[in-house]
């Protein structure tokens, strides 16, 4: 049987590597679904451009008919739901387009999947998958010690994780009451080539190489757990094709670093990978440690994130590739590889300004 997956946000950061990674790697038509926000990026897609297995669809999931004309167009056995506005700091400046996109067009998309689902029969109706891909940042913070598992219950403390709660609730529902074929992942922070310079690797390699304060909120011991993106791919491979419809699978990297340990390790890949750089931007510098500064918390700031992959490690055999310190490493070289890349991303409406800063004062993380 012939198998085509419809990627929603197949041009944002895990999106593309999704479109990249199935083209490349699986004999999927790939049928990539994107509106082109700021965070998405066709040159992230030139891999695969060349490719009459990817197909392009420039539509906003909010827009039904437009997704089913795509639908009846394309005749898909499989749809991977990726399309989000995914930033915490810009959800805490506008949380209206974070509803928007990611509670209202997942509804929108569920809909439609769901008239589409079913008109089929026979094999194709049984083999079809709705993958909705979310993040751990739907299980609030954790203390401590203790990991997020499938069955940790959600309490979102962002405009963005209540926004990507409300969209993973949703999707439980279309399959409870009608059926509809999910399953679900929910990922820690990704990283790795193509991430918009919002995010904080990229945006710290970006802004150490132009010798501005590299900023570290509150007292840089926040947690997080880093999952190069290439490894959350594989995952999401295995999750579409073998996981039990109706379950949901936490995929986590198991590589838990504080911020301010993020900062210094990409300062010390640029000390011995860029030293040239530091000495033309700022000569009274000896490292680009020297740049670490200190900045009022996030509001809201989760404290730590932790994920358990045990039940994705088990049941689908999948494992991490990378360590943090070697994808780090591949992460870092690429953009110093490719400046023509992230300078172009640069030289449109983001500008390594700082956001996410709400009127009230910052509260102390838990």
């Amino acid at each position: 049987m012939q198998k085509t997956v419809i990627v929603t946000g197949g041009a944002g950061f895990i999106g593309s590597a999704v479109c990249r990674y199935f083209i490349a790697e699986t004999d999927y038509t790939v049928v990539n679904v994107d509106c082109l926000t700021y965070a998405g990026n066709l040159e992230s897609l030139a891999p695969v451009a060349g490719s009459d297995r990817h197909h392009f669809e420039r539509l906003d999931i909010r827009h039904g008919d437009g997704l089913a004309r795509v639908f009846r167009t394309y005749r898909p056995s499989a749809v991977m739901h990726l399309a989000a506005e995914s930033h915490v700091d810009r959800s805490i400046t506008g949380p209206a387009a974070f509803v928007e996109t990611n509670v209202l067009g997942t509804c929108t998309l569920l809909q439609v999947a769901r008239r589409y689902w079913s008109e089929l029969e026979g094999r194709s109706r049984t083999a079809f998958r709705f993958h909705h891909v979310s993040t751990d940042e739907v299980f609030g913070s954790l203390g401590d010690a203790g990991y997020f598992t499938e069955a940790t219950a959600y309490q979102p403390n962002s405009p963005y994780a209540a926004s990507k709660a409300g969209s993973d609730h949703l999707v439980r529902a279309w399959h409870h009451t009608y059926g509809l074929p999910v399953v679900t992942s929910n990922c820690s922070n990704n990283y790795g080539p193509y991430q918009f310079p919002e995010k904080l690797i990229p945006h710290m390699i970006l802004t150490a190489l132009d010798g501005k304060p590299l900023p570290v909120y509150g007292d840089g011991a926040n947690v997080r757990d880093w999952l190069f993106v290439d490894d959350h791919v594989r995952a999401l491979h295995l999750i579409l094709e073998q996981g039990r419809v109706g379950q949901t699978y936490n995929v986590g990297g198991r590589n838990e670093v504080r911020n301010i340990e993020v900062v210094e390790a990409l300062c010390d890949l640029l000390d011995e990978l860029r030293p040239d750089r530091l000495r033309a931007v700022q000569p009274a510098l000896a490292s680009y440690r020297d740049l670490i500064t200190y900045v009022a918390d996030r509001p809201g700031h989760d404290r730590r994130y932790a994920i358990d992959p045990h039940k994705v490690m088990s049941e689908l055999g999948w494992m991490p590739q990378e360590s943090f310190a070697t994808g780090l490493r591949k992460t870092v070289d690429w953009y110093l590889k490719n400046a023509a890349w992230w300078q172009r991303v640069l030289s449109g409406a983001y500008t390594l300004e700082r956001i996410g800063i709400a009127d009230a004062p910052a509260t102390a993380s838990p």
